[in-house]
């Protein structure tokens, strides 16, 4: 079940090379702008296994306006009886977006499927119209990208306890994800059989593997930005207009505004 311990990249190289990557992304974002191109990138995989903090450096440096992440809550009462994509087509892209998926209509194939939370109907439903549904979407014009970040027993549980002692961190779990520890084999074949079934010529399956975080960082951005073929645009050269004389405008007293108190300036140096 474990794997071997993978050698972390070092910090130097990790930061600069993820420097380099997002300004290619700021290039891709420029390009989908202007060429009102759709895309789609969708986040899987174990929990703990890198897909949040992989999301966070992929958008960092993009506009949100452009950029979106779409995380999911738990659906209501109404959308459970909606077809179930119902409720992720309305956070589709339109020309020059980009969304980002954490979790997508997979949740279906995996928690649902293993924690009982659909029938086996809907469940055989999902692996038959999902194929159909991405291939509905390629053909669209949408550029499709799917990840299913893979880490090992042993390191999902180290970061689970991590998480466990760190109180800024907590919140990331659930007795859900604790769940996934005693279904470790359950999920798996799950996987297995969701792969089967969806990893198709038009929306393949890309494995990153994450025992390393920042390994799967850099490669997940450099293999997404190698699969779009995006290109530099030129930009309209700026500058800064000369600031015009004073034409006697007097700012308001201080006194007669509500100020934040300076926390800063308790700090000791």
């Amino acid at each position: 079940m474990g794997k071997d311990r993978v050698e972390r990249l070092p910090k130097k190289a990790y930061e600069a090379e993820l420097f380099r990557l997002q300004g290619e992304l700021v290039k891709l974002q420029e390009w989908v702008k202007v060429e009102g191109a759709r895309v789609v990138v969708v986040f899987e995989g174990r929990d703990a296994a890198g897909k949040g903090s992989t999301i966070k450096r992929v958008t960092e440096f993009l506009n949100p306006r452009l950029a979106r992440i779409a995380a999911l809550p738990a659906p209501t009462e109404r959308e459970r009886s909606q077809w179930y994509f119902q409720r992720y087509i309305e956070h589709l892209p339109a020309a020059g977006e980009i969304v980002l998926f954490d979790r997508s209509w997979y949740n279906r194939a995996g928690v649902e499927r293993v924690m009982g939370f659909c029938t086996k109907a809907e469940y055989m439903r999902f692996l038959h119209q999902c194929p159909i549904f991405e291939r509905l979407l390629t053909e669209d014009g949408v550029l499709l990208r799917k990840y299913w970040f893979s880490v090992s027993d042993h390191e999902q549980e180290e970061r689970f306890r991590s998480r466990l002692q760190d109180p800024m961190r907590r919140w990331k779990l659930s007795p859900m994800d604790l769940e996934s520890i005693s279904r470790w084999e359950d999920y798996s074949r799950a996987k297995d059989e969701m792969f089967m079934h969806t990893d198709i010529p038009e929306a393949p399956w890309n494995v990153v593997e994450s025992e390393d975080k920042r390994r799967a960082r850099i490669n997940m951005i450099a293999h997404l930005i190698s699969t779009i073929p995006y290109h530099e645009v030129q930009r309209v050269p700026l500058s800064l207009p000369p600031r015009p004389p004073s034409s006697g405008y007097q700012r308001t007293p201080r006194d007669m505004q509500t100020f934040v108190p300076d926390h800063a300036s308790t700090l000791k140096p």
